[in-house]
């Protein structure tokens, strides 16, 4: 359920701990960072991060990228190569996301990587974020604090505008410095720019020594502001199924009798919190044959629909 009153907290010592409190309790507060404001939940709790799609109206699952207080901490939860390190070196605290190998035990929710084994990861310079992230103590996913396919906010006034009503708090930093999103980098292979963004791509080449390439794939995205890949399961499924069939595996929605329901009480955020995570669970049942629930394609069911459709496309 949408939160029916947003409070705006002052960037002080009770308003930093408050904002903190609501990320520990699976809530939404927005926050500064020098680039634009984020949107933040604890990137660990499924049903808070299908909550950030809800109060965005954001139309499909893209990857989302998880703010940390330090490179101690985004240690723990990715793979840390020698080009990483050196664009950390080089520009953190600030507006560059490294897109690194995901660590098995991270424990992030698969609607953040969008089921993807990679995480895009940033340290923000801005001193209120810097403040929340250490008084969370963990990894918070925060795409940009605006309802979908409006433009980013770079004050409190403006998130205010777009999401009050939808989300528990403001955390108010003032201006954004940057005004533009973070560069995204590709650090899993050959360095790529993914995104551009607050550092220029000439300053990345400069500190790695050599051109960095644009993606060659755009079909496998592994950042928000490109096409969508989803995980997909081994088995082939049978959408908008009123019942499974012998041979099998029905993938509920709602009131129905299914080996597993995405939510027995028809709520789409309860759906979608668990979509990449029943979709785990069929690859480990050996599920080849998935009958799945018509789910409504309203609000978040639009996105969890186009999930869908994607895994049950024709594969070679």
């Amino acid at each position: 359920m949408s939160p029916t009153q947003t409070s705006l907290l002052k960037n002080d010592a009770r308003g930093i701990e408050r904002a903190a409190n609501i990320l520990r309790t699976g809530g939404l507060a927005a926050f500064p960072t020098e680039t634009v404001y984020g949107l933040g939940a604890d990137a660990r709790n499924d049903h808070a991060v299908a909550a950030i799609y809800a109060a965005k109206g954001r139309p499909s699952f893209n990857p989302l990228i998880v703010h940390l207080p330090d490179l101690a901490a985004v240690a723990r939860y990715c793979e840390m190569n020698e080009t990483a390190h050196k664009l950390a070196q080089a520009f953190w605290p600030g507006a560059m996301t490294l897109v690194l190998p995901l660590r098995a035990d991270a424990g992030i929710s698969g609607l953040v990587t969008a089921g993807l084994q990679t995480l895009g990861v940033r340290v923000p310079q801005h001193p209120v974020a810097s403040a929340l992230l250490a008084a969370f103590d963990g990894p918070v996913a925060a795409p940009s604090a605006n309802p979908s396919g409006r433009i980013s906010p770079t004050t409190a006034a403006h998130v205010a505008a777009g999401l009050t009503g939808k989300i528990d708090a403001i955390l108010d930093g003032g201006d954004c410095a940057v005004g533009l999103e973070s560069t995204i980098v590709d650090c899993t292979g050959t360095p790529a720019i993914l995104r551009a963004g607050g550092v220029p791509v000439d300053a990345i080449a400069a500190c790695l020594g050599h051109p960095v390439l644009q993606p060659r794939d755009p079909a496998t995205p592994k950042s928000p502001g490109q096409l969508l890949s989803h995980y997909a399961p081994r088995g082939r499924l049978r959408l908008n199924a009123d019942h499974a069939e012998a041979h099998e595996t029905w993938l509920g929605f709602g009131a129905v009798d299914a080996d597993l329901n995405l939510s027995p009480r028809g709520d789409v955020t309860e759906a979608a919190a668990n979509l990449f995570k029943m979709l785990h669970q069929l690859d480990a049942m050996g599920a080849m044959h998935i009958a799945v629930s018509p789910v409504p394609d309203t609000g978040l069911g639009q996105a969890i629909n186009d999930r869908l459709k994607r895994a049950a496309a024709p594969r070679d």
